[in-house]
């Protein structure tokens, strides 16, 4: 079974190489000829021992002759052999470098159910260390596997062209090798993959600490997280020192059976060559190939466990590449004309399918319309977005925008439609203009400029060291919370997007701000359906709709002032915010 699903994953490892062929094959020519020059230098040095008949009595001619033959042998072997290094890692990079790609490609067209359900901190490790870990295999692998081979088969036919019988004992003892190295093997695949699995759990609890460090220190987590490292950290102690154990075995065994190997020739050899069937020049060329011919077990031995990790680490590649994508865009609409109206009907939908969210949800908005969803925490408030922008799919029912359901047009298409600012900022790595670019690619320095303005984000990036050209570090932390805020709301007003998606877009500004952003707002969404999740009751009552939610449902609707007249649900909540306490 083990044995199978290293085969499968091997088979499909070579499949990226095939574009590679050209250099796949010149690294296997150049191995042939450096091999072959290689195995040529026993057989001159046994003739030039030769030479010397006896003390006195040296050919020096014929010797002569055949160091200029060893010069040239030596120096094409050596040629040879670099071109071979070159191709077989040229084979090895443009390879890895296809596979990551893959792998990246199919990181960004799995749904967003995968990314939140799996540590991010273990997927990272399956791009980045899993690869170069594949990466190290091939590497040594290829170069390995090239001119081992080659040689192996080039010592048998040179040592079996020279005498039959001496040839064959060797040959009969090559199974030996063989069966030691994969016995070791076994075990080794085992353990390196239980070791790459630990270790992406260990980067998952590294990149949730490292992350999360304020939460860490403000509920003093130290002390525990400490310990479900040194928990994981343990684990991984073990399991390595076990893998390494197997694969520090397996070069000891196989040079045992090659001390075997080269004891059985040289014993064969001394009886034959006292017998007169050899001369003594070529017993020496014989014991150089015995020892040339157990040189590649050596050294397939000491790239075994860089291969077995590597075919471990490419599992847990191919796990995550083999993982079911969103559903095909074949055929979907590239363009819809947007008119702002949105229909949502019987749409169920639930995050686990033992517990039920949104069931049977109706809602009809008109173009224009300010929609804002209400309700306490869990009810389905962020949900409905996420239906909205296809984040994830209903289970049940329909969801259409100008009368066209979203399952019939592109993803693209339809976020774009869309402007979203949520509660949880993101910002990359790179200048204060490129951030606020990020949703238009080729935006004028005065859009830029007049997006910034209007998001009231103008003044404090103008204080800023350089200005718009100051670099923000990953998701901006040498800016405040409400500075990125600010951003995240300039880069949405820079898109002018038909549709807007407010999820608490206003949580971390300041109150004064607050009121200059509402009125940024308030000019943007005009003429623009809007969709606004809010727990500050406050700023949402000029909205035309307020849906009242509770238990995935819609329970009341209607505007601010006929929903407190009815003095039901959301009359409750919103005098709960203003209530005095003593």
């Amino acid at each position: 079974m083990i044995n199978d699903k290293k085969t499968s994953v091997l088979k499909r490892l070579l499949t990226y190489t095939k574009p590679y062929r050209v250099s796949m094959i010149v690294a296997l020519l150049c191995a042939i000829l450096s091999v072959t020059l290689s195995l040529l230098t026993p057989i001159l040095i046994g003739r030039a021992v030769d030479y010397i008949l006896e003390p006195g009595k040296v050919d020096f001619e014929g010797i002569r002759g055949i160091l200029g033959w060893l010069a040239f042998a030596i120096g094409g072997s050596a040629l040879f052999q670099w071109m071979m290094t070159f191709h077989t890692n040229r084979i090895t990079f443009h390879t890895v470098k296809d596979l990551r790609t893959r792998a990246f490609k199919q990181l960004n067209k799995v749904p967003l159910k995968y990314i939140d359900q799996n540590s991010h901190g273990n997927i990272i490790n399956r791009m980045v260390n899993d690869i170069d870990a594949v990466s190290d295999g091939l590497l040594q692998g290829f170069a390995q596997l090239f001119t081992g081979v080659v040689t192996i088969v080039g010592t048998i036919i040179f040592m079996l062209s020279i005498n039959i019988r001496i040839g064959l004992a060797v040959i009969i003892l090559t199974p030996l090798s063989l069966f030691v190295a994969a016995f070791i093997s076994k075990r080794i695949y085992n353990k390196f993959s239980e070791q790459s699995k630990i270790k992406g759990e260990m980067s998952g609890l590294i990149e949730e600490m490292v992350g999360n460090q304020k939460l860490v220190k403000t509920f003093s987590y130290e002390d525990r997280a400490i310990r479900r490292f040194e928990e994981i950290n343990q684990r991984l102690h073990k399991c390595g020192v076990a893998a390494q154990f197997y694969s520090s075995l397996t070069n000891p065994c196989t040079r045992f059976v090659n001390g075997i190997v080269y004891a059985t020739v040289g014993i064969l050899g001394a009886f034959t060559a006292i017998q007169g069937l050899i001369s003594v020049g070529q017993l020496s060329s014989f014991l150089a190939y015995a020892n040339q011919y157990t040189k590649p077990f050596n050294e397939i031995s000491g790239v075994i466990t860089e291969l077995q990790s590597a075919l471990a680490s490419a599992q847990r590649v191919f796990a995550l590449i083999d993982e079911v994508t969103e559903s095909s865009e074949e055929g979907l609409l590239e363009e819809v004309k947007v008119d702002g109206s949105v229909t949502l009907k019987g749409v169920d939908f639930s995050y686990e399918a033992q517990v039920s969210l949104i069931e049977n949800l109706n809602l009809s908005v008109l173009p224009g319309q300010r929609i804002a969803i209400v309700g306490p925490t869990g009810c389905g408030k962020t949900t409905i977005i996420n239906l909205l922008m296809r984040f994830y799919d209903a289970e049940a029912g329909e969801i259409k925008v100008n009368h066209t359901n979203i399952k019939d047009m592109r993803r693209k298409t339809l976020r774009g439609m869309y402007g979203m600012v949520l509660q949880d900022t993101w910002l990359f790595n790179g200048t204060v203009r490129d951030n606020i670019a990020y949703g238009k690619e080729h935006a004028t320095e005065e859009e830029i400029v007049s997006a910034a303005k209007a998001a009231h984000a103008h003044s404090f990036i103008k204080r800023l060291p350089k200005g718009y050209d100051t670099m923000l570090t990953e998701d901006g932390g040498n800016i405040s919370q409400g500075q990125k805020q600010l951003l995240s709301i300039a880069r949405v007003m820079l898109t002018k997007p038909s549709m807007l998606i407010l999820d608490e877009a206003t949580s971390n500004i300041d109150t004064r701000t607050e009121i200059y952003i509402q009125k940024a707002f308030a000019k943007l969404m005009e003429g623009r359906t809007s969709f606004i999740v809010a727990h500050r009751l406050s700023t949402i009552k000029e909205s035309d709709i307020i849906l009242v939610m509770n238990s995935g449902k819609i329970i009341e609707q209607g505007s601010h002032e006929a929903l407190l007249e009815k003095k039901g649900f959301y009359a409750q909540l919103y005098h709960s915010q203003f209530a005095v306490t003593d």
